[in-house]
């Protein structure tokens, strides 16, 4: 069941800052389905207040994190004219597959994006449609696979847990076999804003996201959170032109 609680950080007249749990659409076409835009709107319409809302950046259904969100026009011009700028900072924490051998790196990629299926790939960088995708990361804690199996997985997802030491192998092993290996927690700073772009740069360099059904091939057939929350982001106020910092805690279990 998808949980639409979520946690107001700010609000005024010109915009609104919260909290998406993961498995929330930002914004849905289908009918009678919730999204944050309708779940934010009937929040408003409750407290009497006028119940326009303009998306200005999103994160994936299955991501947490911040979103900030514009109440008028001309707030949501302002924030356009920040992202076109680069102005608007976001960083996030991921959970991925295997150890890194340095503490910090910056992957570079072109991304093309396939509308018809949802998804991107990293394509040369003369590909036509292709855009730059930069990001930096630094490495925030190692997870051994002993750890991340007998103590991360039976703790945190025991569904995934059991799943792992009950499907055996092709030679009757069990348990070390299925592990998910090393994992790794990751602060995250994008650069630029493309489609996915955590999730298939970080696949594309051999460490994909726990919880990926998209991109990480090991991923079991069994819900599992993805291991993606957006924990900060900066940008100036719309009308006022003041700094404004949000940063949350991830409430995910893959984050506790």
């Amino acid at each position: 069941m998808i949980d639409f609680t979520m946690d107001i950080l700010y609000e005024d007249e010109d915009l609104l800052v919260c909290h998406k749990m993961p498995g929330i659409p930002v914004q849905t076409a289908q009918v009678g389905r919730q999204d944050m835009v309708s779940v934010l709107q009937n929040y408003l319409a409750q407290k009497g207040e006028r119940s326009e809302i303009y998306v200005i950046h999103r994160l994936d259904q299955p991501v947490e994190g911040i979103l900030a969100f514009a109440r008028t026009k001309i707030a949501a011009a302002s924030f356009s004219q920040q992202l076109q700028a680069k102005s608007i900072g976001k960083r996030y924490y991921a959970l991925v597959e295997g150890i890194f051998t340095e503490n910090s790196g910056t992957l570079e990629d072109y991304l093309l994006r396939d509308g018809r299926s949802n998804t991107s790939r990293v394509v040369p960088s003369g590909q036509k449609g292709a855009k730059l995708a930069r990001l930096s990361y630094t490495v925030k804690k190692s997870i051994t696979e002993e750890e991340a199996f007998v103590a991360f997985w039976k703790q945190a997802c025991p569904n995934y847990f059991n799943y792992r030491n009950n499907s055996a192998s092709p030679d009757g092993s069990r348990h070390k076999s299925h592990s998910a290996g090393p994992l790794t927690y990751l602060s995250i700073q994008l650069e630029t804003g493309r489609h996915h772009q955590i999730r298939v740069q970080m696949a594309h360099a051999g460490h994909p996201l726990i919880g990926d059904k998209k991109y990480n091939p090991n991923c079991p057939p069994v819900y599992l959170p993805i291991g993606l929350c957006s924990v900060q982001i900066s940008f100036l106020h719309p009308r006022t032109g003041r700094q404004m910092d949000f940063s949350v805690k991830p409430k995910g279990i893959l984050f506790q």
